[in-house]
C-alpha cells in the first residue's frame, strides 16, 4: 500500500499533482490534511477512510464518502490522527471501490 506525498499549500500558489488512484493508499495524518478526489469515470464511487478511533470501548464508524460521476470532485477531510491513525505505522488508510479514470492527492494548508 503506498503513502500518498502531501502537498502543502503555500503563498506562492501550489498546482496540485494528482495520481492515479490505487486499491488503497495511505495519507499522514493532520489537523490541515485533506484527500483531494476526482472522478471522470461514467459511475459514482466511494472512498472509505478506515477509522481507528475508540469511544468507551466502541469502535468509530469509517468514512465512506461517495464521489460524483463524470465530474465528481470531492475535498474530503481533515484526516485527523485521533480518528484515523493506524496502530502500526501512525497513517490513515484509504479505500477505493473503484480506480477507474479516479485520481486523488493529498493536500496539506
Amino acid at each position: 500500500m503506498a503513502t500518498l506525498t502531501t502537498q502543502v499549500i503555500n503563498l506562492a500558489g501550489l498546482g496540485v499533482t494528482y495520481g492515479a488512484a490505487a486499491a488503497s493508499t495511505k495519507i499522514v495524518c493532520g489537523e490541515r490534511t485533506f484527500l483531494h478526489v476526482k472522478n471522470t469515470n461514467a459511475s459514482s464511487m466511494t472512498v472509505t477512510l478506515s477509522s481507528t478511533a475508540k469511544v468507551r470501548g466502541q469502535a468509530a464508524a469509517d468514512v465512506v464518502v461517495t464521489v460524483p460521476a463524470t465530474t465528481g470532485d470531492m475535498m474530503i477531510g481533515p484526516i485527523t490522527q485521533d480518528l484515523f491513525a493506524g496502530v502500526s505505522d501512525g497513517l490513515a488508510s484509504v479505500a477505493y471501490s473503484s480506480t477507474t479514470s479516479v485520481t486523488v492527492a493529498a493536500v496539506r494548508i
